[in-house]
């Protein structure tokens, strides 16, 4: 009976109106019906990342309407939001003018069900109006220069974190600070044109590098922060060791082809009896002693 429910249920989804689509932890699709696959231009056999997916769709004028220019940037906005939460609802419109409500739910383990309705007919002036409520709520949460997570949202996801909020049901992880090393002499030596460049880099480095939950924002100046959802001291150290490495081969400004920057870390495990203010204390008291030990290393709070 089992099994029978199972076949019925996988003809039903493929044949719905509705776009469904399945996302695996590192946010490749590993399934998607007949109505997603033609609304976003994947072929059968095909399990793109989601972030490929939207930039082959972007360049080439299909798909999802993405009016930012630089597909880059709306990819690190789009990605700041996407796969922390356990739930999340949002309207999409396609080039081919449908209007889509989606909800994404998410597993603990980060397995993601993508589901999609057209509503389409409803008013355009009442959709006009949930669409710049939605533009100032991401405009909220995003840091204009680099655009992933700012201060503030990075504040709620660690609030969030430590009240079993965040999608991996856990209270638990770790929390580390970053801070570009000598950014004053980058901005006295190239100019603040080319410090932006820098921390766009970072920015982008460092998103690349670690996973779909981890929520990892600018929070000021040339400090960051990476909040990484139950995970150990020690796998939280390889993942930063690998953001060391990473950082080390970027050559960000374009006149200066030898250029290389580094940065400081301070990394701390979250505690069961922690407020935003005590982890954060710690992973920062750890990126001053960082600093004070000559720079481009992590330091383990005590």
């Amino acid at each position: 009976m089992t099994e029978q429910v199972s076949q019925k249920l996988a003809e039903l989804h493929e044949q719905s109106a509705a776009l469904v689509a399945v996302y695996d932890p590192d946010d490749r699709l590993r399934y998607a019906n007949a109505a997603f696959r033609a609304s976003y231009y994947v072929e059968p056999d095909e399990t793109p990342l989601w972030s490929d997916l939207m930039r082959r769709n972007w360049q080439l004028g299909r798909g999802a309407i993405i009016t930012h220019p630089d597909i880059d940037a709306w990819l690190a906005s789009a990605i700041a939001r996407r796969g922390k939460l356990q739930r999340r609802a949002f309207e999409a419109d396609l080039i081919d003018g449908r209007w889509l409500w989606v909800v994404e739910t998410i597993l603990p383990d980060g397995w993601m069900l993508y589901i999609a309705t057209d509503i389409t007919e409803l008013r355009t002036e009442e959709r006009e109006l949930r669409q710049l409520r939605d533009f100032a709520t991401r405009a909220s949460q995003t840091d204009e220069l680099t655009d992933i997570s700012n201060r503030r949202h990075m504040w709620f996801m660690l609030e969030n974190l430590l009240n079993g909020a965040h999608v991996s049901q856990s209270r638990g992880g770790c929390l580390c600070l970053f801070d570009l090393d000598f950014f004053k002499q980058i901005n006295d030596r190239f100019g603040h044109q080319a410090g932006d460049l820098v921390l766009v880099d970072f920015a982008r480095t460092v998103q690349q590098t670690i996973r779909l939950r981890d929520g990892f924002g600018r929070i000021g100046g040339e400090e960051f922060m990476l909040i990484m959802p139950d995970t150990s001291i020690i796998h939280a150290k390889t993942i930063i060791e690998r953001v060391f490495a990473a950082i080390h081969k970027r050559r960000p400004i374009p006149d200066d082809p030898e250029f290389t920057y580094t940065f400081s870390a301070g990394l701390t495990q979250i505690r069961a009896d922690d407020t935003p203010q005590s982890a954060y204390s710690r992973a920062d008291q750890a990126l001053y002693q960082a600093k004070n030990e000559g720079r481009d290393c992590l330091i383990l709070a005590a």
